[in-house]
């Protein structure tokens, strides 16, 4: 079949997947932070636990992104937070649903540029978790009205 290392040398040979899965890994760094300050900010603890669970999720997406990059390019990325994140719990819900909802179609466009394989699958999920984390937001947001 092919040499060691082959799906490592196409990779390499895309920049744009490269720098796709650099602000992949920014997303992700950047909802970490800002469900976590939404988490404390929650009415309720069942709130508060699913909120928890959703920054689970994006917890396990980094690291898998993170993995990707680094196989991908032979160092580790720097993340940065590249959106603050808003200071009131009924802001951040809406910004929340925003980024969730655009961070699955930009997923699926990854997905595909990544050709078969792992990170094809690995994208997929992530933009299921992302719909299923949109669609808990917009609940969180009809709920506090």
């Amino acid at each position: 079949m092919y040499p060691y290392g082959y799906q490592e040398d196409v990779y390499r040979q895309q920049p744009q997947l490269i720098t796709d899965l650099a602000k992949a890994i920014n997303g992700e760094y950047t909802a970490i932070q800002c469900y976590e300050r939404l988490a404390r900010m929650a009415p309720s603890q069942r709130i508060r636990d699913k909120i928890n669970e959703i920054r689970e999720d994006e917890i396990r997406h980094y690291r898998e992104f993170v993995r990707f990059y680094t196989s991908m390019t032979g160092r580790q990325p720097t993340a940065q937070i590249t959106e603050a994140c808003p200071p009131t719990y009924r802001e951040g819900l809406d910004f929340a649903f925003n980024d969730e909802q655009e961070t699955v179609d930009f997923y699926h466009r990854i997905a595909l540029a990544a050709g078969p394989g792992e990170m094809r699958e690995a994208f997929r999920n992530a933009a299921a978790d992302e719909q299923n984390h949109a669609v808990w937001f917009l609940y969180f947001m009809t709920a506090s009205r």
